[in-house]
């Protein structure tokens, strides 16, 4: 579903990440792992293209998405989840997720099952998104990505200072949308246990290069932490 090839970006003329290679396959779910400034948002941006490629490729789906704007890229199946929990706090839960939905075919539906994966949000729908919990507005913001019906879903640190029941419920989640077909999943995230949990797959960034990639299970972590210097 994804595919990038001796991908580097950054910012300016200094380059942050360099030389990646990493795969998303069909219904998959792949981590990427690493210490902060280890280039990990960079290399999301650059993947939406809210930055541009220094060098390298980013394929969708076997297409090469490389020079297309964000908005392009959303329309062929992506999805972007920043960290930080982002909403439009001035507007209620409800009008934040009919954003989106308005003018899709299925807006009403799109939000009803939204509603029904995040169910907290049913009782909220009134509220400012400002005044929510963290870990409510980050449901939003995944609820309000899904209804754009994604083909790849890009989560940027998604239990980023959420409470560990809510991480529970996001962790429990990706698997079950992974899982329910049509959907695949690069997931950022620093927090070890849900990231080699919910993924099949992993990568480690290190000084924006991929230090350790491989496949989640018995071994797993050590080799991350190794490869993190943990």
């Amino acid at each position: 579903m994804l595919e990038l090839r001796d991908l580097s970006c950054g910012y300016g003329r200094s380059a942050v990440v360099q030389g990646i290679d990493l795969e998303v396959g069909t219904d998959e779910v792949v981590s990427i792992m690493g210490h902060n400034g280890a280039g990990k948002t960079t290399l999301l941006r650059a993947v939406v293209g809210l930055i541009p490629a220094m060098g390298g490729t980013v394929a969708l789906d076997g297409a090469d998405v490389t020079a297309k704007p964000t908005n392009k890229r959303v329309k062929d199946g992506m999805a972007y989840v920043p960290q930080g929990q982002q909403c439009f706090a001035h507007l209620s839960t409800l009008e934040n997720l009919r954003l989106v939905a308005d003018g899709r075919g299925r807006g009403k539906a799109l939000i009803a099952e939204q509603l029904d994966m995040f169910p907290a949000l049913k009782g909220l729908l009134g509220r400012q998104a400002g005044l929510l919990s963290g870990g409510q507005r980050q449901q939003l913001a995944i609820a309000r990505a899904l209804i754009t019906e994604p083909r790849l879903l890009i989560l940027d640190e998604p239990t980023e200072g959420i409470q560990p029941n809510v991480v529970a419920e996001i962790e429990a989640t990706v698997v079950d949308l992974a899982a329910r077909g049509g959907l695949s999943v690069l997931l950022v995230e620093q927090h070890l246990g849900f990231a080699l949990q919910a993924a099949s797959r992993y990568y480690v960034l290190r000084g924006g290069r991929i230090a350790s990639h491989g496949e989640t299970g018995s071994g797993a972590e050590t080799d991350v932490r190794e490869a993190m210097a943990i």
